[in-house]
């Protein structure tokens, strides 16, 4: 099969589908969230801007990290309307996204440290909890496992010594 070397600047949905392997329905569904704009032709096919690739990569890689929708959303509003993205665009879309990407894998950091110990869950079936959350104290501070994301008090307390 012949491939022409023109670089189309408009995409058909199958050929956005095909390149950033989002599936068509999903490039619909963001379409009708704002994520992303077509234009559409006098047939009333969907036609995309190659730098809709960039905006699909980012909504995936957004996805990926656990960032809901509606924040994906805010941070691609910030991206200039009758223009392509510049880089400077680009870096000050990472920047909204830095801190909360940081929480999320100090969180994940936290809770892969802490899964062969105690976690405040209430449960008391690990060797640990009997030390850490003696007679479940840790159900003062309500439900849920309390020491999965922070250490206890009690294990704060035993690195210090």
């Amino acid at each position: 099969m012949f491939k022409s070397s023109v670089v189309e600047s408009e995409l058909a949905i199958g050929d956005v589908a095909g390149r950033s392997g989002v599936a068509p329905s999903a490039i619909r569904f963001y379409e009708a969230q704002g994520l992303i704009a077509a234009q559409r032709t006098s047939g009333n096919q969907r036609r995309y801007d190659r730098a809709v690739l960039r905006r699909l990569a980012l909504i995936q890689a957004g996805r990926a990290a656990g960032i809901p929708l509606e924040q994906i959303g805010d941070a691609l509003d910030t991206l200039p309307a009758g223009r392509k993205p510049t880089r400077r665009d680009w870096e000050r879309f990472s920047r909204a996204w830095r801190k909360d990407i940081d929480r999320r894998i100090a969180t994940l950091q936290a809770i892969r440290d802490r899964m062969t110990t105690c976690i405040g869950c209430g449960c008391l079936s690990i060797d640990k909890c009997e030390l850490l959350n003696p007679d479940d104290e840790a159900a003062a501070a309500g439900p849920g496992a309390h020491y999965l994301e922070r250490e206890s008090r009690r294990a704060r307390n035993a690195t210090k010594v």
